[in-house]
């Protein structure tokens, strides 16, 4: 009797101990030092999918006969009644159901899914939706209707069920019942969307008054600045400027002390300058202006000086903007006079108001505030003062003198022994070259060489001389960059390649000598490049050829062997008539093969383990010979060519652990017979020791 009481019908009239699922006692772990091997989790899972068999797929049955297709049915029927009994909870097996249901055309049966479904699980609104998709399909329209209905009383919250209502009946063309569901909806007070669908449905049927009065109450229902700027948007669209106005009046009257009355002010004035209402936008304005706070009103007081520009005076933008926004700034840089940003702004609003002896003052108080500890990282924007100032006096106000004494000021002022700016000393110099002063220019320049070197002082100095075709100047501060930074590859470079342009052959060859004689470069595979493609455009291939191997001397590195090779391919005495063209080409092929054979040879003996660089290189010999055409000879390579291999390897991760990866290793000719060697004298040894174990 106990356990009859206990059962359950919802599972089956089974007890809940019945139900229980349990599970294995939990082992405990003794040992717990990592295994020796490690297995990852993309290791199992690739072995699981590898180890899975095909998944066993019922046999297609084709129903020919009445009583086996109700035989079919009573089965799937009773499939779904026993699951439903065991996860009745789940709406994806009553949807699956139902539709199956509906598949057979059983309407009725589907329609009771349905029912019993939603007795489960009334909010789910994907249920209703399916449910009423499922009507519509079949064009059970009224059916389809009483579901709709439903769904709405029960879940009016639901903005889709309403949606998918409206759309149902406007596609039947019943635009009354659409109406009526749009009221119903409207009494729950939706978010702006809903009440936006409503309008637009009006205005799809030409309704404008109709639409006028949802506009009302939705402004009533969402007391907002956008509903209130949409409304009169709508109004003017439709010509009614009247009306419009007074839809912005009565907005302002309830909403200008709102967070977004911004917005509205802007859109009111914009609304009367449309109007050509010139006087009554700048009434707006102003009274925005002095209504709304100072740090919510940027956009107003962008677009008001927007507007006095084009229909005001100047006098209009001092009275109404500068002021109060002086008086802000001046709050600001008190409080933090550090600030270098709150400076450039408060200098720009007076540079917008073009008062010079205001500006100056500014600019004098801003600079004034000289950074308090003496790191770059805080004279960074402190120095933009300083520029900006000086482009003032020399673009805006014209005055050359006081541009002068601001940079040499400026220049007093930085502590050039521990740090520079190179910008203003090139600004100076570029400001002295504008007003033709090129002496102070260039004392300029050489002051900054003196104080504080730097590379763009350097190049900017070099590329005036030489515009102004002072070689003799150029040379100097070439020198005098090298004595400075001996290690500059750039430099070096430069200066030789100032000599070759000159003509001056031999002075530049002495320079490229004293570079790559240097005990420290910072980057001397770009020098000797360049010096090795100035002997080559020279024609001086036994000089490149010299240079080549005086770089292999230092470096044996893969690309100076391919470079090398690459070089004796192309290196073609055009000025010989001595040999032909084609006897020519062949001999560089030669030499080329004997570069290659040479880099072979180093990287067999002396560096084994560079594998790779050895693959590539044989790479690179054998596209060689493929494209000299006949004068190739492809089989001289291919026989060094190795073989790759596929290879694992322990790799020890960040953690601690190790993972095997994959890598490609390269099995060379030599390396094959070796190995073959080795299995041979393997299997005498043995077969030896067979032997005198059969005599014993």
């Amino acid at each position: 009797m106990s356990s009859s009481k206990e059962a359950d019908p919802t599972l089956g009239y089974l007890t809940r101990k019945d139900t229980e699922v349990k599970l294995p006692r939990p082992t405990r772990v003794k040992n717990k030092t990592p295994a020796p091997i490690q297995i990852t989790a993309e290791q199992i899972l690739r072995e699981a999918r590898e180890r899975q068999e095909a998944e066993i797929r019922p046999p297609k049955q084709k129903i020919t006969d009445p009583t086996e297709l109700g035989e079919y049915r009573l089965r799937k029927r009773k499939e779904f009644e026993d699951l439903i009994r065991r996860v009745r909870w789940n709406i994806g097996v009553w949807i699956k159901y139902a539709q199956w249901e509906e598949s057979q055309k059983d309407f009725k049966r589907a329609r009771s899914v349905w029912e019993r479904a939603l007795e489960v699980d009334y909010k789910n609104h994907t249920l209703w939706l399916k449910y009423a998709e499922v009507e519509m399909k079949n064009k059970f329209i009224n059916h389809a209707r009483n579901v709709w209905d439903r769904a709405v009383t029960l879940l009016p919250r639901v903005d889709q069920l309403w949606y998918k209502y409206i759309h149902m009946e406007e596609m039947l063309g019943n635009v009354a019942g659409a109406r009526q569901v749009f009221e119903r909806w409207m009494k729950w007070t939706p978010d702006q969307q809903g009440w936006l669908s409503y309008i637009k449905f009006e205005l799809r049927y030409n309704e404008i008054e109709r639409a006028r009065g949802i506009f009302e109450r939705f402004v009533q229902c969402h007391p907002r600045v956008g509903a209130w700027i949409r409304y009169a948007k709508f109004e003017m669209k439709n010509g009614e400027v009247a009306r419009a106005r007074n839809v912005y009046e009565r907005a302002v009257d309830k909403l200008s002390d709102d967070e977004e009355a911004e917005q509205l002010f802007v859109a009111f004035a914009e609304f009367e300058e449309r109007c050509k209402e010139t006087e009554r936008a700048r009434a707006i304005y102003k009274f925005a202006l002095d209504h709304i706070p100072k740090g919510r009103a940027e956009d107003l007081y962008r677009k008001f000086v927007a507007f006095e520009k084009q229909y005001g005076d100047r006098e209009g933008i001092e009275d109404a903007i500068v002021g109060k926004r002086r008086f802000q700034y001046e709050d600001e840089v008190k409080k933090n006079p550090l600030n270098y940003d709150s400076w450039f702004d408060y200098i720009r609003l007076e540079e917008s108001v073009g008062d010079k002896e205001r500006v100056r003052e500014v600019y004098e108080r801003a600079i004034a505030n000289v950074p308090p500890a003496e790191e770059k990282r805080y004279w960074q924007r402190y120095i933009y003062l300083w520029i900006n100032y000086a482009l003032y006096e020399e673009l805006d106000a014209g005055d050359a003198e006081r541009t002068r004494d601001v940079y040499r000021e400026c220049l007093n002022q930085i502590p050039h022994q521990k740090f520079s700016f190179a910008k203003i000393w090139l600004l100076a110099a570029q400001f002295e070259i504008r007003q033709l002063n090129l002496q102070a220019a260039r004392h300029i320049l050489g002051n900054a060489i003196g104080k504080a070197p730097k590379d763009k002082i350097f190049k900017k100095y070099i590329e005036i001389e030489l515009q102004l075709g002072n070689i003799d100047r150029c040379r100097k501060l070439y020198e005098k960059y090298l004595e400075w930074s001996p290690e500059n590859c750039y430099a070096w470079s430069k200066y030789a390649e100032l000599e070759r342009s000159l003509s001056e052959t031999d002075r530049a060859r002495a320079i490229f000598e004293l570079a790559i004689a240097q005990p420290a470069l910072d980057m001397p595979e770009l020098l000797w490049k360049a010096y090795i493609d100035f002997e080559t455009a020279e024609g001086e291939f036994e000089r490149a050829r010299a240079l080549y191997e005086r770089l292999l001397d230092r470096t044996k590195h893969l690309k100076v062997w391919i470079s090398y090779a690459e070089f004796e391919a192309t290196a073609m005495d055009m000025d010989s008539a001595n040999l032909a063209e084609h006897e020519q080409k062949k001999q560089c092929i030669q030499r080329a093969r004997r570069v290659f054979e040479k880099a072979l040879t180093y990287f067999r003996s002396s560096a084994p383990d560079l594998k790779e660089e050895r693959a590539m290189l044989l790479e690179k010999w054998l596209n060689m010979e493929a494209s000299s055409g006949e004068l190739g000879d492809v089989s001289l390579v291919q026989s060094k060519l190795p073989k790759k291999l596929k290879k694992r390897r322990q790799v020890a991760t960040e953690d601690g652990s190790t993972r095997i990866e994959e890598f490609i290793d390269y099995l060379f000719p030599e390396e094959t017979q070796t190995t073959n060697l080795k299995i041979l004298e393997a299997a005498y040894k043995w077969k030896r020791q067979k032997l005198s174990s059969d005599d014993d």
